[in-house]
């Protein structure tokens, strides 16, 4: 049974959050500021912390960073500060993922769900033709040279990486990468965001050798 932390100064949250998450199967303790969250996580091995941005004492991004120290233990932002600052401030101190609220609680799961798979394979190296995504720093590279991806283009990427060698449906990619600014990512959005990632780490993205598409099926990387 994983594990969670939730640190989260509104008790309303907290209550239903830890009560809904406990019926998903998780054990949940919680803490409102960083003093009592970092205590928390010297006494006691976590799975996961849920983070909110603005705390009692502390901040979520200083959190995140202390955090990471403690065994570079996945973190998921939960937090109403959606703007585009935050979301690649805590993408750059090691966040895992970013979701604001109000959220839906499923979508929630599924999030904690797939980062907990991602850290299980326990790589900090992903690499594929080329390119060497460096998850502990968030960082992508093709042949020696950093691409800069925008945060929904590194998730989509990663999930390709972590599921080398399987045929992802475009169904599957969608459940995968929900819009890290809160909007929900479509069919169409999908197309826009694959044919980006492609321009930038392809070769010719015309004839991709890296995201190839396996026709009626979805997308593979080998």
């Amino acid at each position: 049974m994983y594990k969670l932390l939730l640190v989260e100064d509104d008790d309303r949250i907290v209550k239903n959050l830890a009560t809904f998450l406990k019926g998903e199967g998780f054990l949940v303790n919680s803490a409102s500021g960083q003093e009592d969250a970092l205590k928390l996580l010297d006494e006691t091995r976590f799975d996961l912390v849920l983070l909110d941005v603005s705390l009692r004492d502390g901040n979520g991004f200083s959190l995140c960073k202390a955090v990471k120290q403690h065994g570079d233990v996945p973190v998921i932002f939960v937090t109403a500060s959606g703007d585009e600052y935050s979301v690649v401030t805590g993408l750059e101190l090691g966040a895992d993922d970013y979701i604001s609220k109000p959220f839906r609680p499923r979508e929630l799961v599924s999030r904690i769900r797939t980062v907990l798979r991602r850290s299980r394979k326990g790589q900090a190296l992903l690499e594929a033709g080329g390119l060497v995504a460096d998850t502990a720093r968030g960082t992508v590279y093709k042949d020696g040279r950093e691409l800069f991806l925008s945060a929904l283009e590194y998730r989509l990427l990663l999930t390709f990486l972590t599921n080398k060698g399987s045929v992802l449906s475009r169904t599957k990619l969608l459940e995968e990468i929900w819009d890290v600014a809160g909007d929900f990512v479509n069919d169409n959005t999908l197309t826009v965001y694959i044919k980006r990632l492609r321009e930038k780490i392809e070769e010719d993205p015309q004839n991709p050798r890296i995201i190839k598409t396996v026709r009626g099926l979805g997308y593979r990387v080998d």
